[in-house]
């Protein structure tokens, strides 16, 4: 039998502490242990584990990146999903099939942008949720596509954690500094907490008094996001239709019975504690508008939704980076709506630059 993880009374000490409980810092907390069984673990979330952004997340994850970093790292959590999903497979990931529209003229681009591992082949098959295509628009086939429910997961994993990991959920950080002996941590309720590291995984919550002007230099930006949820039961075999050029995406949600589509919207620098959780006209008409080009019936099924906000590193890729001299405190994150997506390969960076081996076997307990 496992023996319970201590409580953390005032004044306490971690090797590290991971500020963030949505699925990057669990993730986080996961492959420190399986670098170093040993290390001693504190994860601070200001909510609960799993909300935020994470809470909100449609769970899609397919094998492409506009960067050849973001290639790189889809490409390495692709490996780590897979093996998950073949080591436990109970945990909420659904392997879906994959359609791609974009114009013909872009197979070139395509091929560029998605990872070898999607073996994207054109087809003249269209999914029955999307009507006769545009002129000029083709459609491909693709493998390596799922999704999850990025919530049940993260508590899933979370739990797992629990007799080796110390979670602290409604506690959060009110103070971060530096000095000789480790990283000094003021909590809310009165605790402090000294940590020979720190990992800040905030999701978007930047701005934050007690890291603000340690994450300012990092340019990174916090945008609205926002999914219509289509009142329509996905069939048993539908899989993920996106759309390309549009950055835009229909997603079955088996596990929810409803379709979901999220698209692109352009409200930048919210602050995630004032995002209006309530669509408004406005996004309802955008979506719609890009959704009857494609799948009108389904268009008109656009009544309800989800709203958040996600953090965008420049120009579009994550970061993971040390935010001070002494190396003690790690930014992890501005994965631009893709936290899910890239998770284990960004964990996997945030591990290295706290100096611990390389883990052998990521995927598994």
């Amino acid at each position: 039998m496992s023996t319970p993880a201590a409580p953390a009374p005032a004044g306490d000490r971690s090797d590290v502490a991971v500020v963030g409980a949505g699925i990057l810092g669990v993730l986080i907390a996961r492959e420190i242990l399986a670098r170093d069984p040993a290390a001693r673990v504190t994860v601070l979330e200001r909510e609960m584990i799993g909300s935020g952004a994470t809470r909100r997340s449609a769970g899609l994850h397919f094998p492409r990146g506009a960067t050849e970093t973001v290639r790189t790292l889809a490409a390495e959590s692709q490996d780590f999903y897979a093996d998950l999903h073949t080591a436990r497979p109970d945990l909420p990931i659904h392997p879906l099939p994959m359609t791609v529209l974009a114009p013909e003229a872009a197979e070139e681009r395509l091929r560029e942008v998605y990872l070898p591992e999607a073996k994207l082949r054109r087809t003249g098959e269209l999914p029955p949720a999307v009507a006769p295509l545009p002129e000029h628009v083709g459609a491909w086939a693709g493998d390596g596509c799922q999704y999850a429910d990025v919530h049940a997961l993260t508590q899933s994993l979370a739990a797992e954690l629990r007799p080796r990991v110390r979670f602290r959920e409604a506690v959060a950080v009110t103070a971060l500094d530096t000095g000789p002996d480790g990283a000094h941590l003021t909590l809310t309720g009165g605790a402090t907490l000294t940590a020979g590291r720190v990992v800040l995984a905030p999701g978007p919550w930047l701005a934050e008094p007690a890291w603000r002007e340690l994450v300012a230099p990092l340019g990174a930006r916090v945008k609205k996001i926002v999914a219509l949820h289509l009142d329509v039961a996905p069939r048993p075999g539908d899989g993920a239709i996106v759309f390309q050029d549009e950055d835009a995406f229909l997603l079955p949600f088996h596990h929810r019975g409803h379709w979901l589509f999220s698209y692109t919207c352009r409200e930048w620098d919210v602050d995630p504690a004032a995002v209006d959780p309530a669509l408004t006209a406005g996004h309802l008409d955008e979506a719609r508008a890009l959704l009857t080009r494609y799948a009108p019936e389904l268009a008109r099924h656009c009544h309800s939704g989800r709203v958040f906000c996600d953090a965008y590193g420049p120009a579009g890729r994550p970061l993971v980076t040390p935010l001070t001299e002494d190396g003690r405190i790690v930014f992890a994150g501005a994965a631009g709506g893709s936290g899910y997506r890239l998770a284990p390969a960004l964990a996997a960076r945030a591990a290295d630059l706290l100096s611990l081996p390389a883990s052998p076997r990521k995927a598994t307990t």
